[in-house]
Formats: C-alpha cells, sequence, structure tokens
C-alpha cells in the first residue's frame, strides 16, 4: 500500500496524515472545507518545524513530507486510486456510518477501509459497506507524530489478511500495533474513561478540587498528567461520547457519565478546543491556571 487517504483534518486526521506522509506515503488528506484543510496542513508544517528543532527530522525530510500531502473537499476524488482510507472524523456513529456507506461506493471493492474511532463498534461500521472482511479499526493516540500505539480493532467479520496487513503497516510508520478485539470503549478507553469519569465524579462530589485530584494521581500514580488535564486535552465532549457507547453498550450504571461532565459539555467548555474545561486554556499550555468555576 503506498496511496491513502485520511477524512478530517482536525487534531487526529492531520497527525495521521502527518505520519503516513512522513514514511513515504502519498497521502490525500480529506475535509468538507477548504478553511478546515488549511488549519490542518498549517498545524502539520508546524509540528514538522518542531521535528526540525529537535533534529529529529532534516529540513528536507520535511519538505519531502508536505509534497507527499494533497488536500481534497471532495471526498469522492479523495479517495479515487487509493489503497486504504482512515477516517478520523469526529466521534459521532451517523456521521461515521454515512462517512462508510460512501466510501463504499466511492472505492474499488479491494480497499481497505480503517476507523480512528475511539469506541464505536467496527462491527456496526461495518455493516453499512459490502465489504466487512475489509473494514477494521486503526485507533491513532495523540498526538499521533509522538505516541507509539495504535489499537488495531477487529471487527466480527474482519479478515486475518487486512488484520495483519494494518499490523505490518503500522510497523512501517514505525508505531507499535496491539490488536484487540470489538467490544465497547476496545481497551484503551474502557479501562481510561471510567476513570477519568471517577476523577470529574470525585470533583462534583467535592471530595477534592482539579489541582489536588490531578496532582494525587501524577505524584502517588506516575501519571505524566492528571485525570481533568487529560480529559480537557482529549476534548470532554469525547470523553462525553465515549461514556455514553460504554453506558448504551454494556448497559452498566457504572458506566453513566457524571452530570458535571454532561453539563459542562452543554456549556460548551469542552477543554482545550473551546479555551476552557476543568482549565483554562486562553493563555497556552505551557502553566496550568484552573478555570475560574472551580477555583477555590
Amino acid at each position: 500500500m503506498k496511496n491513502i487517504a485520511v477524512i478530517g483534518s482536525g487534531t487526529m486526521g492531520n497527525g495521521i496524515a502527518h505520519v503516513f506522509a512522513q514514511f513515504g506515503y502519498k497521502v490525500s488528506l480529506i475535509d468538507i472545507s477548504q478553511a478546515s484543510l488549511d488549519k490542518g496542513m498549517a498545524t502539520i508544517s508546524k509540528n514538522l518545524d518542531r521535528q526540525v528543532s529537535k533534529e529529529a527530522i532534516t529540513e528536507a525530510d520535511k519538505q519531502a513530507t508536505l509534497a507527499n500531502l494533497t488536500t481534497f473537499t471532495s471526498m469522492e476524488e479523495g479517495v479515487r486510486n487509493v489503497d486504504l482510507v482512515v477516517e478520523a472524523a469526529t466521534e459521532n456513529v451517523d456521521l461515521k456510518l454515512k462517512i462508510f456507506a460512501d466510501l463504499d461506493r466511492f472505492t474499488a471493492p479491494n480497499v481497505i477501509l480503517a476507523s480512528n474511532t475511539s469506541s464505536i463498534s467496527i462491527t456496526k461500521i461495518a455493516a453499512v459497506t459490502s465489504r466487512p472482511d475489509k473494514v477494521i479499526g486503526m485507533h491513532f493516540m495523540n498526538p499521533v507524530p509522538v505516541m507509539k500505539l495504535v489499537e488495531i480493532i477487529r471487527g466480527y467479520s474482519t479478515s486475518d489478511e487486512v488484520t495483519n496487513l494494518i499490523m505490518e503497516t503500522s510497523r512501517k510508520l514505525n508505531k507499535v500495533p496491539v490488536e484487540v478485539n470489538d467490544y465497547p470503549g476496545f481497551v484503551a478507553n474502557r479501562i481510561l474513561m471510567p476513570m477519568i469519569n471517577e476523577a470529574i465524579i470525585t470533583l462534583f462530589e467535592g471530595v477534592a478540587g482539579v489541582e489536588e485530584i490531578d496532582t494525587v494521581m501524577k505524584l502517588g500514580m506516575a501519571h505524566p498528567m492528571g485525570p481533568l488535564q487529560l480529559a480537557d486535552f482529549i476534548g470532554l465532549d469525547v470523553c462525553l461520547a465515549i461514556m455514553e457507547v460504554l453506558h448504551d453498550g454494556f448497559g452498566n450504571p457504572k458506566y453513566a457519565p457524571c452530570p458535571l461532565l454532561v453539563n459542562m459539555v452543554m456549556a460548551g467548555k469542552k477543554g482545550v478546543k473551546s479555551g476552557e474545561g476543568f482549565y483554562s486554556w486562553t493563555h497556552g499550555t505551557k502553566d496550568l491556571v484552573v478555570a475560574p468555576n472551580f477555583k477555590k
């Protein structure tokens, strides 16, 4: 496989496109608006500059990576003659089902269709296509150029051949793929999201403040960042969507999202992406400042 299409130019999409392009793949980056594509390409260029400054790559490597990227606002045009499509759109089941139904029409029958979904069933996504054996999950971690893990999720009908090929492709990106089965939240978010939700419940019930909760987990459990800071970084809307998938999928009240999380998302407080969550991010990410609603 040498020709790749990535659907979505947001945080995950531009990171996935960056990595594939850096390792010599020709990448079609697809989004519904040129403004989103321009923003995604600017992020890729900025991240490549960071790699150059750290001497991880050369200026020539940066230029070669950018030369491997082409942007499209037409999905049908962007996926023409590709070998693999990686969907990295918003974590919304209806949107993903529509995208995969369209991809099934727009691509040749042998093209592999992968989703970067962090929680939605690959089997459910595959069911809207005529090639469920060629539908698979490639759950990259954020930030994609830095994080090594790729969770490879097999749907009910995903073939061994496709699974092995995607595992090998991930290794060619200098990633570490881990194969998991298709159950709500897979492995990463089935474990991570209930922890984040419990941290939000702990705050909601007044057990401790934002900084105190995060400090306990950083210094006591050796986590690189606290769960509330991580929730802001992931996006509180994404955390809520994943908790709802877990709650619906397992039917267990332990997966019910905290009311505070629900209210914050309804209020537009989504973390870094909106400028405020548990922390205020309008100043940037260097120094953490607790959001006004959570200051003592």
